[in-house]
């Protein structure tokens, strides 16, 4: 029972770890890189980038939030009211996260993947990259949060 809340929680908090990581890496240190580069490097390397993010993360992503779910569940079902409540909360930062990154940033990659993929540069390339970018510091907060719940949600197991 308690390990097996033990095991979903750590398992979620480990596969949120890396797209919490990824995300405060964009925020910390590659927006102040893009806004230094030229235009088609921008595309280059933020579309690549985005070409291999969007095809190795996804994994991550997903056990994250299946796992989360787990531990909700299995919270819930051993009596743990409190780990259920936390863990709920996380998945609903972490569902606020994926309509996000559906929404706004999905979309951008896809349009700055085949720019680069095709050798072209948008002309409104630093504006898909603005907008991109203005929601990476609350992507990475509700990474984050997601995290610190999860992590309480195994105290209080």
């Amino acid at each position: 029972m308690s390990f097996a809340i033990i095991t979903t929680a750590i398992g979620a908090i480990t596969a949120i770890a890396v797209i919490f990581g990824t995300d405060v890496l964009a925020a910390v240190v590659l927006r102040a890189v893009y806004a230094e580069v030229d235009e088609p490097t921008l595309v280059q390397v933020v579309g690549r980038g985005h070409y291999y993010g969007d095809r190795r993360l996804p994994g991550f992503g997903i056990a994250g939030v299946v796992l989360t779910v787990a531990t909700a569940a299995l919270s819930a079902f051993w009596g743990s009211l409190a780990a259920a409540v936390l863990a709920t909360v996380a998945l609903v930062a972490l569902l606020l996260w994926l309509v996000l990154f559906g929404t706004i940033a999905k979309p951008i990659n896809t349009t700055l993947t085949a720019a680069a993929l095709g050798g072209t540069v948008p002309t409104d390339v630093r504006a898909l990259q603005d907008r991109w970018e203005s929601i990476i510091p609350l992507r990475a907060t509700l990474q984050g949060l997601a995290l610190v719940l999860l992590c309480v949600a195994l105290v209080v197991r």
